[in-house]
């Protein structure tokens, strides 16, 4: 999908002020002095960290380029959402792309915000992506630096058909070059990510060879993509449960998920790692992303939270911020938000079955699982058509629901 030619903004604007406002305090105090003691703690906990990359992987979907201005307001209204990390882009693609990191990582980056409890919350951490090359992580470093809580985050393959026809690498090389990237990253940035690309198709043994390497390295963070949309919820699990359990040093770092939706199992594949001890998801607003997309922040966040019975898990998005942060990706991107979308679809609170109105009129749980306004949205609806009940336009008002014709 080709984004519109003109894309106007005027109708809906998005400012960094009013309610954000916040008292005036160290920003010092925020950054992390002993990162391997923080990524200890995180992974003994029950909060998920939500990485958002949608001004990187997002913006890699066909048609979704996004300028500067565009990118800050959307960091803006990220950080605002309470996303623990930000990949703010790939610096070395590109002097736009650095610039655009370089601003969000000195503002953004900058600027404690409201947690979910309303304190005074310290800013996102500022993430550039980079390959495992000298010359991508100085860009990296250039980029993030300016940030509170800077990270480089490097990625190199590791399956045997990347490896053979995309690198052309023996499995010694790329072992060399994960310890000497990853340490050069390191001696620029104490919060240092590490992802074996196509980690979902990688032989397991040898990928546990790499993350040691990339933990003695010094890397805090070990980031397992399913690239292609592989993987199914039980084998990915599974997977992080084995390289947690097997790799020397595993248990005292984050384990992340990053996958992708090729065959629709994006968000099942990151719920099964967080099952499995995860304590970080790489998701993107809408689910935008390369190919078939990324998993959905919206879908993943509100999972955990109607079901903590389920998954005893919680994070630290404002869940009342998606509606807003989903409808400005959209507008922005030019790309369509599919109606029948989870959480953010245009009818994923609507009803027209004359059966389901019913039941929504006596008690709204009979037939929706959340509120509204949960996640930002005034109410539900109630759609008038030739499937409707013929008390329902009648009723709907009387219950705090909005009827459409």
């Amino acid at each position: 999908m080709s984004k519109p030619a003109s894309v106007e903004h005027d109708e809906q604007t998005y400012t960094d002020g009013g309610s954000d406002e916040i008292p005036a305090v160290d920003i010092e105090q925020f950054r992390i002095q002993d990162q391997a003691a923080y990524a200890r703690n995180v992974a003994g906990d029950n909060v998920v960290l939500v990485f958002d990359t949608t001004l990187r992987d997002g913006e890699q979907s066909p048609g979704a380029t996004l300028h500067i201005q565009e990118k800050l307001e959307i960091a803006q209204q990220l950080a605002r959402l309470g996303v623990d990390i930000m990949e703010a882009g790939f610096p070395a693609a590109s002097p736009g792309d650095l610039e655009a990191v370089r601003r969000i990582a000195n503002t953004v980056g900058c600027k404690p915000r409201r947690g979910k409890q309303g304190e005074v919350a310290a800013p996102p951490v500022i993430a550039g992506l980079a390959r495992a090359n000298k010359h991508d992580i100085d860009k990296a470093w250039e980029a993030v630096q300016g940030a509170v809580r800077p990270r480089i985050h490097t990625f190199l393959a590791t399956s045997d058909i990347h490896m053979e026809h995309k690198l052309r690498m023996s499995r010694d090389e790329v072992l060399e070059t994960v310890g000497d990237m990853v340490q050069y990253a390191r001696s620029l940035c104490s919060d240092v990510e590490f992802s074996p690309e196509d980690g979902g198709r990688s032989d397991p043994e040898f990928l546990v060879k790499v993350l040691e390497i990339a933990i003695q390295a010094g890397a805090t963070t070990l980031n397992i993509p399913d690239t292609v949309g592989f993987t199914t919820p039980e084998e990915y699990g599974a997977l992080i449960h084995y390289l947690r359990e097997n790799t020397p040093g595993g248990k005292d770092v984050i384990f992340s998920c990053h996958c992708h939706n090729d065959l629709g199992l994006a968000t099942a594949n990151t719920l099964a790692g967080v099952q499995n001890g995860a304590r970080q998801i790489e998701v993107t607003i809408n689910g935008i992303g390369e190919r078939a997309g990324n998993t959905s922040l919206e879908e993943t966040v509100m999972a955990l939270h109607v079901r903590p019975q389920t998954y005893h898990l919680d994070s630290n998005i404002i869940t009342q911020e998606i509606h807003r942060a989903s409808d400005m990706v959209s507008r922005y991107t030019g790309m369509v938000i599919q109606p029948n979308k989870a959480i953010v679809g245009a009818n994923a609170f609507a009803h027209e079955a004359g059966i389901h109105q019913d039941g929504m009129l006596k008690h709204k749980r009979t037939y929706e699982i959340m509120d509204a306004s949960t996640i930002g949205l005034n109410t539900s609806k109630l759609v008038l058509g030739k499937h409707s009940g013929k008390h329902a336009g009648q009723k709907a008002g009387e219950h705090g629901l909005s009827p459409e014709p």
